[in-house]
């Protein structure tokens, strides 16, 4: 019975052979017509065309900040670079297409006057591009030492509403959210659960006192009711010492007792410095927000919505760790130049810039909505957050806000209270 299947199989080969011989021959005829018709096709677009190279710089101002609460908390050393980079790479995966490529660059300093001269000097060397890190103070004089330059600042870690409003300046974009659009998520959300009585507890960093006016204007805003606001004073390092935690335990109900009868108690402390002690201590069983308990954010590491997960996973494996609000601000920052670049197929930094202001730009960022920039100051509009530590509770705007431009616009200052001039 071998012997048959194998007389079979080999009566069956020269048949195949020819048939092979027949396509190759046709496959041959078809290759030489198509070198006759079209001699372009040999040499590719690919190997003449120019590439159009843009360079991006990640500046970050290296500040002394206390110790967190929590070992826990401490911040990656590459907290918000991570994020870039990943941008880098999604960049580059559309441009390959377009002939363009995306390159960046890496500056630290804790001085700031180097951190200046580091970024003016690759301006004048052809950088356009800068995701910037820093305090409000350093990103007002970088600015202002790079006007009359073809450079643009993208501000990926400074709140202040200042820097949107009275200091703002036409170089400078805004992918981190503002105080008062994180501010205002969080009162949208009091508001649609009408937890209208409020106290605030602050802290006595400047950071602290900046987010504590925001929630005070955004619960006057939103018509919330703020019945008591007391500063926390707190000894750093105390914390830390054998029985602490029993201090902590009487300090807290003490500080809280003389409050009015309120739904939530605001606790501002962007130092995160005490805010974690507030929740289960306070003299009455209520809820906390504001930086600790329920508080808001423009990103989220435990997002799933809108196809999240699997742009966490690849910041994952990326970082080796969870996205930051910081990551999310210089991901979203260099990936503005990127879809600029890809829609105009332009290099041409006021190419990009100009369309990035224009009602035509749209950037996707897994928020569930495409996010624009604000003619009149430049921050970018976005959903925010409202989580606890594990997950996201819910995005704001909150139903029933409404507005006659983009009910984004509810979050953070209105055209009609701007004191931005730069873009008149």
């Amino acid at each position: 019975m071998v012997r048959n299947r194998q007389q079979r199989h080999s009566g069956l080969r020269p048949w195949r052979h020819r048939l092979v011989a027949v396509v190759n021959g046709s496959l041959a005829v078809l290759a030489g017509l198509i070198s006759i018709c079209m001699p372009s096709v040999s040499h590719g677009v690919a190997q003449d065309a120019k590439v159009t190279t843009i360079s991006i710089v990640y500046a970050s101002q290296e500040r002394e900040r206390l110790a967190p609460l929590s070992l826990l908390d401490f911040r990656p050393p590459s907290e918000g670079y991570d994020g870039a980079k990943l941008a880098i790479e999604d960049n580059n995966t559309t441009g390959r297409f377009l002939n363009q490529s995306f390159a960046m660059g890496d500056m630290l300093s804790a001085k700031r006057d180097e951190l200046i001269e580091k970024v003016v000097a690759a301006a004048k060397s052809g950088t356009s591009f800068f995701v910037v890190d820093a305090t409000a103070d350093t990103l007002v004089a970088l600015s202002d030492a790079l006007n009359g330059l073809p450079a643009v600042i993208f501000n990926a870690g400074a709140h202040d509403e200042r820097l949107r409003e009275e200091d703002c300046r036409a170089n400078v974009k805004h992918t981190a959210a503002s105080y008062a659009m994180l501010a205002d998520a969080m009162t949208q959300y009091l508001t649609w659960k009408q937890w209208t009585r409020l106290v605030l507890v602050s802290g006595p960093q400047p950071e602290d006192k900046l987010f504590a006016e925001a929630l005070k204007r955004s619960a006057k805003r939103f018509g919330l009711k703020l019945l008591a606001e007391q500063e926390f004073v707190y000894e750093a390092g105390s914390r830390r010492a054998d029985g602490g935690f029993e201090q902590v335990q009487k300090q807290i109900p003490t500080f809280t007792q003389e409050f009015p009868e309120h739904d939530v108690l605001l606790v501002s402390d962007v130092a995160n410095q005490f805010g974690d002690y507030f929740p289960f201590r306070t003299w009455k069983p209520r809820a906390i927000a504001g930086t600790h308990g329920l508080y808001p954010t423009a990103w989220h590491p435990a997002s799933e919505l809108w196809g999240a997960t699997q742009f966490q996973n690849r910041f994952q494996r990326l970082a080796g760790r969870v996205m930051k609000p910081v990551d999310y601000a210089a991901w979203m920052a260099v990936r503005s130049i990127g879809e600029a670049a890809t829609r105009t197929n332009s290099g041409d930094p006021k190419v990009l810039i100009d369309y990035m202001l224009s009602p035509k730009f749209e950037l996707a960022a897994f928020k569930g909505q495409k996010l624009t920039y604000r003619p009149w100051n430049a921050q970018l509009r976005q959903p925010i957050f409202v989580a606890t530590p594990k997950i996201h509770v819910t995005v704001s705007p909150q139903p029933g806000f409404l507005h006659q431009v983009s009910v984004l616009d509810t979050l953070g200052l209105d055209e009609p209270e701007t004191k931005c001039k730069a873009f008149r």
